[in-house]
């Protein structure tokens, strides 16, 4: 069973592997016209279509079975009202047919049409409608439902889960079931295979984040849109900016970062003194006045000192990013730990990145069964689990699914193929290359996740948007920089990746 959302996700990787939407609405049409030429052995036929790409569905059933029935198309509004092209296109192939073909400004004709006529198809509105059925949607349901015909839905029933629907003697129904289906409010339903790519079913693509990723309202305010807390630094000074300006890039408001006070410094200054290679130092510096940054008590590490700090700043995020350049350190790892456990009985999203990996390892029971994303690499991941995983992509996918399902989290494990899991759903992801194994390439990644999840997406949707888009801002990177790469090409590309898709 699949819902609406997934099925906007699966069209749209579908077209990125490949397979446009013009191709799999032929496909449908053609398979509920072979379902009906095959099992009804209709006389006549009308065809009720809606202005959307379920009308559109029925405008190519309608052109198939053209060739061999009397056929009849009800528009339920005006031709210059059909919102799709490929749905304008098959309209106009339609019209070629040997059709005959009314539109809303014909309603009083409606029940005369349905005497002549055998054979109804319902192909007004598909999956994701909103709130009841409104007019000319709820008149024309409630007639056809009175005609006493055979009725044949186009993918889902007109009004699925509304107090009217249509009740169709079958439902011709693609890839899979959809979310509220049964045979009682659906008849007979049959699947039909209209090609989607395998691949798009198992991978991430573009789809996730045209779906998933929440569009500001146009009367947010400074803070509506995500707020991120960076906890990390140490050891390593980049980390912690790299996370927060790809936080920033992939769309939420305000980061905040605390990190020991060598760190806090190099962030906020305009010297490449503390972080190599010099390009990151300057590209840090230049956008550093958009990171709110705060130095804890000790220069070089994150101690128990700093936690009464760091407990000011949960209140006030939507997300945190917990492991970015800590180090090993136990005084950190202490601390850690107890800031791990402060935003789990806040009910922060968090992701757990890098060393911050080991301490959940130690103690799982601390974000068991919480909206937290873990993102190891296979050290990591042993770290996390104690299992040593080999190179076959399904000995990984069972080994991060049992213990995504385990642990109650979701795990984004990275390598030549992510394998991405909560435990219950699991895709994979080989949007990437090569060159991004050039170090803060992860932390790029765990800002990425951190914004989503502090824009309300879930944590598995957080993840499987945060491969991609991180993915295909480092391909675009690479086509710029060849192996010459560094991270903060990556996150400069972000913004691209979004305009490009959203």
């Amino acid at each position: 069973m699949i819902t609406g959302k997934e099925i906007k996700v699966l069209d749209k990787n579908s077209e990125y592997h490949g397979v446009p939407t013009s191709t799999l609405m032929e496909n449908a049409g053609k398979g509920v016209a072979d379902f009906i030429t095959k099992r009804l052995h209709p006389k006549e036929i009308i065809v009720f279509c809606g202005t959307g790409n379920n009308g559109g569905d029925g405008f190519v059933a309608a052109r198939h079975l053209a060739k061999n029935y009397n056929l009849t198309v009800f528009l339920t509004g005006k031709e210059n009202e059909i919102r799709s092209d490929i749905s304008k296109n098959n309209f106009k192939k339609l019209k070629k047919s040997n059709v005959k073909i009314y539109d809303i400004g014909s309603l009083k004709l409606v029940d005369k049409l349905l005497t002549k006529n055998n054979i109804v198809i319902d192909s007004m509105l598909g999956i994701g409608l909103a709130g009841g059925l409104r007019e000319p949607y709820l008149t024309l349901v409630k007639k056809i439902n009175n005609a006493k015909k055979t009725i044949v839905s186009v993918d889902v029933p007109t009004g699925l889960g509304c107090n009217v629907a249509v009740k169709p003697s079958y439902t011709i129904t693609f890839h899979d079931i959809k979310e509220g289906m049964n045979e009682k409010n659906s008849g007979k339903i049959k699947i039909f295979d209209i090609g989607i790519p395998k691949k798009a079913a198992e991978y991430v693509g573009p789809g996730e984040l045209v779906t998933y990723y929440p569009i500001p309202k146009e009367d947010s305010h400074k803070g509506d849109n995500g707020r991120v807390l960076v906890v990390g630094g140490g050891p390593y000074i980049g980390a912690p900016a790299l996370s927060g300006l790809a936080a920033l890039r992939t769309g939420s408001d305000l980061v905040f970062i605390v990190t020991p006070k060598k760190a806090a410094k190099s962030i906020t200054s305009f010297s490449p003194r503390w972080i190599t290679p010099e390009r990151l130092a300057k590209e840090t510096a230049r956008l550093s006045p958009n990171l709110i940054v705060r130095g804890l008590t000790n220069e070089e590490i994150i101690v128990l000192d700093d936690i009464e700090i760091i407990e000011d700043y949960i209140p006030k995020i939507d997300a945190a990013v917990i492991g970015p350049g800590l180090g090993s350190d136990k005084k950190t790892k202490d601390a850690i730990e107890k800031v791990i456990i402060k935003c789990e009985e806040n009910n922060k999203k968090m992701v757990i990145d890098a060393d911050a990996i080991q301490v959940v390892g130690k103690k799982p029971g601390i974000v068991k069964y919480s909206q937290t994303v873990i993102t190891p690499h296979a050290g990591e991941f042993k770290e996390l689990t104690n299992v040593k995983l080999d190179n076959n992509l399904e000995h990984r996918k069972k080994k991060v699914e049992e213990w995504a399902k385990k642990l109650g989290v979701t795990i984004l494990l990275k390598g030549p193929t992510d394998v991405i899991s909560d435990g219950e759903e699991t895709e994979l992801n080989d949007v990437h290359n090569q060159a991004m194994t050039v170090g803060g390439t992860g932390d790029v990644l765990a800002g990425i996740v951190g914004a989503l999840l502090s824009k309300g997406v879930e944590p598995f949707n957080a993840a499987r948007i945060g491969a991609f888009l991180n993915g295909a801002a480092g391909n675009i990177a690479f086509e710029k920089k060849s192996y010459g790469l560094v991270a903060t090409d990556i996150i400069e590309e972000i913004p691209h990746v979004l305009k490009k898709y959203l």
